[in-house]
C-alpha cells in the first residue's frame, strides 16, 4: 500500500525556511537602510559642521546642494517642535510593521517586505537623531547653547531657482517616501487568482 503523502503538501522544514527568508530579507534591508542613512550623516556633518558654519557643497548650480540642516519637526520639516510625539509614533509604527512581518501571507510577499523594510529603516534613521544619540550640542542661538539636540539631521537641498525650493531632507526621508510608494502600488495591484481546487482522486491502494 502506498503511505506517501500528498505531493502538494508543503513540508515542516519548507515551510520554516520561507519564514526564515522572508525575515532575513526584512531585517538586512531595514538595517542596511538605517545604516547608509546614519553613515551619511555623520559624513556630511563631519564635512559641513553644524548649520551655517560651513559653506554648502554645490552638485548642481541652482539646483542640487549638500548643507545641513536641523529638523525638529517631521517629514521636510513639517510639525516643528513636535519631535517627542513623533518618536512616540515612530515607535509604535515600528512595532506594528513588526506585528505585520510576524505574519505569514506578508513575508511571503517580497515587495510588501520590501516597502516595509524600508519605512522601518527610515524611522529608525530619523528616530536616532530624536532620541539624541548623535550627541550634537545646539551652537546657536544663546539660549539653547550646550543643550542637546533632538533633531534629525538633514543635508540634502533640492531646489530650481524661479521653480520650487524642497525643504532640506536626508535619506531616511527618502526610504520612507519610497516605501510609502511601493506600499501604495502594492495595495493597488491585483489581488493573485485563486488556485483551481484539485480534483478529487480516490486513494489507491495495491
Amino acid at each position: 500500500m502506498d503511505i506517501s503523502p500528498p505531493a502538494s503538501a508543503p513540508s515542516a522544514r519548507e515551510g520554516a525556511a520561507g519564514g526564515t527568508s522572508g525575515w532575513g530579507w526584512y531585517l538586512g534591508l531595514a538595517v542596511a537602510a538605517a545604516v547608509i542613512d546614519l553613515v551619511s550623516k555623520a559624513v556630511l556633518f563631519a564635512r559641513l559642521g553644524m548649520p551655517g558654519e560651513q559653506a554648502p557643497i554645490v552638485l548642481v548650480p541652482g539646483m542640487l546642494t549638500f548643507e545641513t540642516n536641523l529638523n525638529e519637526g517631521a517629514l521636510f520639516g513639517m510639525g516643528q517642535g513636535m519631535g517627542m510625539v513623533f518618536a512616540a509614533v515612530s515607535c509604535a509604527a515600528i512595532a506594528g510593521i513588526l506585528w505585520m512581518v510576524s505574519r505569514r501571507e506578508t513575508r511571503d510577499d517580497r515587495w510588501l517586505l520590501t516597502a516595509l523594510a524600508l519605512i522601518t529603516g527610515g524611522i529608525i534613521g530619523n528616530l536616532w537623531d530624536r532620541l539624541g544619540i548623535p550627541a550634537l550640542r545646539w551652537h546657536a542661538p544663546p539660549e539653547r547653547l550646550g543643550t542637546p539636540v533632538l533633531a534629525v539631521r538633514d543635508w540634502i537641498h533640492f531646489k530650481l531657482d524661479g521653480v520650487i525650493d524642497w525643504p532640506i531632507f536626508n535619506l531616511a526621508d527618502t526610504w520612507l517616501v519610497i516605501g510609502a510608494g511601493v506600499l501604495l502600488l502594492v495595495t493597488w495591484r491585483s489581488p493573485p487568482a485563486p488556485a483551481p481546487d484539485a480534483p478529487d482522486v480516490p486513494p489507491h491502494h495495491d
